[in-house]
């Protein structure tokens, strides 16, 4: 019986990763966050709703989680990176925004402890000479709730629309 890939953290030595078996992804959808803080995991709750349609060839679909820099060899001929995360902006919760950050210093400050392995992780792929281009789609929060896996009602409303915005960006990417 094989392992659940959502019960082991990414990079562990005895993980089998079904890499060889899948046909080498051009997008990588990636949705990373705390899934017992709340709003915090909204990025997760994103990939959640996009598992439930088969993705387009060349589009793999990853449960970052909290990761960090564990998530580098995820980057491995990767073109280009959808991102999904959750920030603390200062907008109202649910408001959705897209960024195209060229580095590691234009990407906006994280909530969870995954924060400072993002940052790290392009900061390392561009040293590597590997930079995948980065599409970054935020929802806003305004709450943490440790110990909660529900989503605030504002957050949750935005779940589908970035949903649906990442499906039509990675469908496009994959288009030589």
């Amino acid at each position: 019986m094989a392992a659940l890939l959502d019960n082991t953290l990414v990079g562990e030595p005895y993980v089998a990763w079904p890499h060889a078996a899948m046909p080498t992804a051009r997008v990588l959808v990636l949705g990373v966050g705390n899934l017992l803080m709340g709003d915090e995991g909204v990025g997760v709750h994103v990939l959640r709703l996009l598992e439930k349609e088969t993705p387009p060839d060349g589009v793999r679909l990853l449960d970052g989680g909290t990761g960090g820099i564990n998530l580098l060899l995820e980057f491995d001929k990767v073109r280009d990176i959808v991102l999904i995360d959750a920030t603390r902006d200062g907008k109202p919760a649910g408001t959705v925004t897209f960024l195209k950050p060229r580095d590691a210093c234009e990407l906006p400050r994280g909530l969870g402890a995954h924060d400072f392995g993002l940052k790290d992780l392009f900061a390392v792929s561009a040293l590597l000479g590997m930079p995948p281009a980065i599409h970054l789609f935020t929802i806003s929060v305004e709450e943490i709730r440790p110990m909660c896996m529900d989503l605030s009602p504002a957050v949750a409303a935005a779940v589908p629309e970035v949903a649906s915005a990442v499906s039509e960006l990675a469908s496009t990417l994959t288009k030589p």
